[in-house]
C-alpha cells in the first residue's frame, strides 16, 4: 500500500512539472510574439506617422507644421492613456491572470 502511494505521488509531481513547464512554454512563447508583433508594429507606425507628417506638410507649405500636428495628436493620445493607466493596469493584470488559469 505504501508502495502504491509513493508512486501516487511520484507521478503527481511529474504531471504537475508537465503542467508547470506547458504554461512557462507557452507564456514564453506569447510574449516573444507579441515583443516582435509590437516591434513591427512600431517601425511601421512611426513610417507611417512621417509619412502623414510629411503629406500634411505638404498640403501646409510646411513640413514642420504637419509634424508638429502629428506630434500633438499622439500627445493627445499619451494624455489620454495616463489618465486611464489605473484602468489599463488592471484590464492588463486580469488578462494575465485569466490566461494563467486557463
Amino acid at each position: 500500500m505504501l508502495d502504491i502511494l509513493k508512486d501516487y505521488a511520484y507521478k503527481r509531481a511529474d504531471l504537475l512539472k508537465m503542467e508547470v513547464t506547458e504554461k512557462s512554454v507557452t507564456i514564453i512563447g506569447m510574449i516573444t510574439f507579441l515583443l516582435l508583433a509590437s516591434l513591427t508594429a512600431l517601425f511601421f507606425i512611426i513610417l507611417l506617422l512621417f509619412g502623414l507628417g510629411f503629406l500634411i506638410g505638404t498640403y501646409l507649405n510646411n513640413y514642420g507644421y504637419g509634424l508638429l500636428i502629428v506630434a500633438g495628436f499622439y500627445l493627445l493620445v499619451l494624455i489620454v492613456l495616463f489618465v486611464k493607466r489605473n484602468a489599463i493596469k488592471n484590464m492588463v493584470a486580469n488578462k494575465i491572470l485569466e490566461s494563467l488559469n486557463d
